[in-house]
């Protein structure tokens, strides 16, 4: 008989105030309607650069198992004692090790322990963390499990499939995080693992990357640089959910997901 199925959510970055409202509002009826037993956000950009204590909160709140983050995890200063103190959100594993918080945790499911990992790139990137694929293979190593994912937050799409490769066989999903544009390559890996270059974002959908579009044409302009603004309108929730065997931790599905308006 074959072995019955589960399925894995992971929910693109969270963009501003309406970029979370928008989760709070649709991800307890996303997970109902995939039949989602595990749910990944991340969340760095709630607060358009970071996040609060208290919006991950809301974002455990609205169905959220585990909360990933990227190069802003730092960005509000309120955040640090919080990633130390809360065992259900993390910061990229390759960070500097005196810096607050952890990078990997391995967590409760319907289906026995999940292993999450988040890391970050070094391509296109204002600092130099550690080595992700050097790193990579040390945490694998700690507290192995069946069922292991990756949230790689990356500006390269080259970096992005690259780890994919090295890593197919030995995690089950891994997913691209940070540049905000869902990729249409979702796909199952030769030897077992779930992939997409990048999620997508999580909030104002006529935008660019959840900004005011006339800020960004205006940088691009040469124009003098201003605060960035979230831009207003309708918002939108973009992910992807993989099918996997929580046995074997091989993953037998993977498709991009889209909600809007």
């Amino acid at each position: 008989m074959a072995e019955k199925t589960v399925k894995i959510l992971a929910v693109g970055d969270v963009v501003a105030k309406s970029g979370l409202a928008y989760l709070q509002k649709h991800l307890r009826s996303l997970i109902k309607m995939t039949g989602a037993s595990f749910t990944v956000v991340n969340g760095e950009n709630a607060s358009q650069l970071g996040l609060t204590p208290e919006q991950a909160e809301d974002m455990f709140a609205a169905g959220a198992d585990v909360v990933t983050l990227g190069n802003h995890t730092f960005s509000r200063r309120e955040i640090l004692p919080y990633l130390d103190d809360c065992p259900y959100i993390l910061r990229p594993a390759n960070f500097a090790p005196q810096v607050p918080g952890r990078g990997m945790g391995v967590f409760d499911s319907p289906f026995g322990p999940v292993k999450v990992v988040n890391l970050i790139g070094r391509c296109g990137m204002d600092f130099g963390p550690d080595n992700p694929f050097l790193l990579v293979d040390k945490l694998l190593k700690e507290e192995p499990c069946a069922v292991t994912l990756v949230d790689f937050h990356a500006e390269a799409t080259s970096e992005k499939q690259a780890m994919a490769y090295m890593l197919d066989g030995r995690v089950t999903a891994l997913w691209g995080t940070h540049t905000h544009v869902q990729t249409s390559d979702a796909a199952v890996f030769p030897k077992g693992t779930g992939y997409i270059t990048d999620l997508g974002m999580t909030g104002p959908a006529r935008s660019v990357l959840g900004v005011r579009p006339e800020q960004s044409v205006a940088m691009f302009r040469g124009s003098v640089k201003e605060r960035f603004a979230a831009a207003d309108g309708p918002c939108k929730l973009e992910g992807a959910v993989f099918e996997i065997e929580p046995s074997t931790g091989k993953c037998v599905g993977a498709e991009a997901i889209r909600i809007e308006g």
